[in-house]
């Protein structure tokens, strides 16, 4: 059996939605030292809907396609789905991920998590943080 799906391969090849977008009202960057994966997000909001996102990543094949899968998965949708999204999710979009790869399609949560909370907090609107990660107290984001 392959080590990877098809539609892992096809994110990796193919990537969806790559590059920074001009003037994002949101950006999330998320990184994870031991692997040397970064992942930065970026957002446009119209209303309560996701109008456009794009994604940098700088990893490996399987942050990539998690990055690639996850931004689709919330290209249009409203926010409050975007809160939702989970890394089982994206995996699961992927027809999954090998066990040592699902840190990428974590990663690919939390960076959309950081982007929402940097267009809260741009735009002064009130959220649980609880729906945050803890980046003060995380064991893998490069951010401390």
């Amino acid at each position: 059996m392959a080590l990877y799906s098809e539609k892992v391969m096809d994110h990796f090849r193919n990537p969806r939605n790559v590059g920074a977008l001009a003037d994002p009202d949101g950006v999330g960057e998320v990184g994870n030292a031991k692997c040397g994966d970064i992942m930065k997000i970026y957002l446009k909001v119209e209303g309560d809907v996701i109008a456009d996102v794009s994604f940098e990543t700088f990893g490996c094949g399987s942050a990539i396609a998690a990055s690639s899968m996850a931004t689709e998965l919330i290209k249009g949708k409203p926010i409050a789905d975007a809160l939702t999204l989970t890394n089982k999710a994206v995996v699961e979009a992927l027809d999954g991920l090998p066990g040592h790869k699902i840190h990428c399609s974590v990663l690919a949560e939390e960076a959309i998590k950081k982007a929402l909370q940097d267009y809260f907090e741009r735009n002064g609107i009130e959220y649980d943080r609880s729906l945050f990660p803890d980046c003060e107290n995380c064991d893998h984001c490069s951010h401390h």
